[in-house]
């Protein structure tokens, strides 16, 4: 099987659980359109140094949060852009969260300060295991259990309004 062939039978079938992620990271349709396309770039241009067999999800991961960082650490050093408020078409709330009255959640889980925000959603909606996020994240497993379970904490609080 050719190299081509290869990456798409073990990468492509990530390719919505990756947006999803890069959706819930930077809380915008477009960015995660282009996180998701340069994420899959640089996995294609570096499929060689993948080792068949191994984790392709943690590694795609590993990825995706690389090429968000460096595109934080860039847009530090450019001009921002300002997305205007009531001009244009808006981007309509997944059917399904508004169905379910997930709202409030979506929006608790917002305003998590970053670290638990994406340790948060790498465990509990992509379903990742400690040691994968560990390796996505470059951090201690510890960091990453202590991070999952402040972030679960600051939602519940949101959520219960400070009750427990």
């Amino acid at each position: 099987m050719k190299r081509e062939e290869r990456f798409e039978a073990e990468a492509l079938p990530h390719l919505r659980a990756l947006y999803r992620t890069a959706y819930r990271m930077t809380r915008n349709a477009s960015d995660a359109e282009d996180l998701v396309q340069e994420t899959m770039l640089r996995a294609f241009r570096a499929y060689d140094t993948f080792t068949p067999g191994t984790n392709i999800r943690a590694w795609l991961y590993t990825i995706l949060y690389r090429v968000r960082t460096d595109s934080f650490r860039k847009a530090g050093r450019s001009p921002r852009t300002v997305e205007l408020v009531d001009e244009g078409p808006a981007v309509p709330a997944p059917q399904e969260a508004l169905a379910g009255g997930q709202e409030e959640l979506t929006r608790a889980l917002s305003a998590l300060p970053e670290p638990f925000h994406t340790a948060v959603v790498l465990r509990d909606l992509e379903e990742l295991s400690y040691e994968e996020i560990a390796q996505v994240l470059r951090v201690p497993i510890g960091t990453v259990m202590s991070r999952i379970h402040r972030g679960r904490a600051q939602l519940r609080a949101a959520l219960t309004g400070g009750r427990t």
